[in-house]
């Protein structure tokens, strides 16, 4: 039986659709976080200071050496610093997954504090300890031997000092990855290994290893692009020694006389690099993949160590020495002495330095303020702006919600270095440039 409601009468109220409205102005404003000084960042590379179409900027970065050195010593350092993490990571994340070894999470906790600790914090810690005359480390060694005053065992301010301080900062991405590959190994794997007559060295070179591998390559490949695109660490060491990196290059072009075209040019390599190394890595990934198909697997069985505990944990603190106890340790010292080079002792004890810094000198305030309200503001912003775009594409509610997705993780693949260039050049350009350019994208 079917009944038949009236129609009510008068007009229906209905909400506006508010949604292409709100996929506008949130492209727009990823396309100016985004697009907008890629776009520049490109069309100074081509163009000379009149304006005019060249590729004279490109012919000088491969022809003049002062831009070549450069490259190649970035390339170099980037090398080092990717084999120098993984080696670090690679025998301390087995050790605290795989083995009963004591403190780990300890271990963890330590790892975790060197990942949160910023680069160019622990390139002024090893200053104070590696520098050739009044690093910490050079002194105990002259006091040690009765080596001459000048003479020095560590010299911070070199490539391999500039190569040491990255890893060293490097190495907890490369942990974290592998440690969760080896977490996530199942027992029966190796138990198959075993019962097929593997011993241990058989099965750790034939099914752990090759299980994370993956995980390996990923992080050296984050490792080698983060040393790659740095510019705190070589700009505290590197700058001091008399050489460049490609970073340091692309800051000294924008002093006096500033070379904003052979800035962007320069920087233009280092987006194409990266762009390509992370593509190959996701290409990487997708064949060197592993899973386990079936039901429920057990946990990884920990490796006894028997009477090599104390002496992996001995190898395990040395690691963990170089990033986090030595640098802090260094820190802590310096702070508290007048002069670096006193020793710490109940005489030379002075909170000199922290009164001065906390209380005396009214800059620090301005600075403590300003740094809390931006990484407020930051975090703030970055939270609702991903709050918004993973809705939209989560949800899939309008069309064209890949591209913003798109938009929102493009920076990921792009250098700070080289985003930075980028905004400068977009947002000191006259505004009907800018606007004429939004509206151009707005019409793509």
């Amino acid at each position: 039986m079917t009944i038949a409601m009236p129609r009510p009468r008068g007009r229906v109220f209905r909400a506006p659709d508010l949604s292409a409205p709100f996929f506008i102005v949130l492209g727009l404003f990823l396309c100016g976080l985004v697009l907008l000084p890629l776009g520049w960042l490109v069309w100074y590379s081509v163009t000379d200071k009149s304006g005019a179409l060249t590729l004279g900027n490109f012919v000088r970065l491969v022809a003049d050496p002062t831009f070549t050195a450069p490259y190649l010593t970035a390339l170099g350092i980037a090398v080092a610093v990717a084999l120098g993490a993984s080696a670090g990571a690679l025998p301390l994340a087995w050790l605290v997954a795989r083995t009963d070894l004591p403190l780990r999470r300890t271990i963890r906790a330590l790892v975790a504090a060197s990942f949160v600790t910023p680069p160019f914090l622990g390139a002024i810690a090893w200053e104070l300890l590696a520098a050739p005359n009044s690093g910490l480390l050079n002194q105990w060694f002259r006091a040690l031997t009765g080596a001459d005053e000048y003479d020095h065992l560590f010299n911070i301010y070199s490539a391999g000092g500039v190569a040491f301080t990255m890893a060293c900062y490097s190495f907890p991405y490369v942990f974290v990855l592998v440690a969760n590959a080896l977490d996530n190994i199942p027992a029966e794997l190796e138990d198959a290994s075993a019962i097929l007559g593997g011993g241990r060295s058989q099965t750790l070179r034939h099914v752990t290893l090759p299980m994370v591998m993956p995980a390996l390559l990923a992080g050296a490949l984050v490792a080698f692009v983060q040393a790659l695109t740095q510019f705190g660490v070589p700009a505290i060491l590197a700058l001091p020694a008399g050489f460049h990196v490609i970073t340091t290059k692309i800051w000294a072009l924008f002093q006096s006389p500033p070379e904003p075209h052979l800035a962007a040019a320069a920087a233009m390599p280092l987006l194409v690099l990266t762009i390509l190394l992370l593509r190959g890595q996701q290409i990487l990934l997708g064949r060197r993949s592993y899973s386990v198909i079936g039901g429920r697997y057990g946990a990884p069985r920990p490796v006894l160590l028997g009477a090599w505990r104390w002496p992996a944990l001995c190898v395990a603190g040395f690691i963990l020495a170089l990033p986090v106890i030595l640098p802090y340790a260094a820190l802590i010292k310096t702070a508290l002495v007048r002069t670096p080079s006193d020793p710490l002792s109940l005489d030379t004890l002075t909170w000199h330095n922290l009164r001065f810094v906390f209380v005396e000198f009214s800059q620090t305030r301005l600075a403590l303020w300003n740094t809390v309200l931006l990484g407020v503001l930051a975090a703030t912003g970055a939270t609702i702006l991903a709050l918004a775009v993973g809705y939209v594409t989560s949800r899939k509610a309008m069309s064209g919600h890949r591209v913003l997705g798109f938009l929102a993780t493009a920076p990921v693949a792009i250098p700070g270095i080289v985003l930075g260039v980028g905004l400068f050049l977009a947002y000191t350009r006259p505004p009907v440039v800018l606007y004429g350019t939004l509206w151009i994208l707005l019409l793509a």
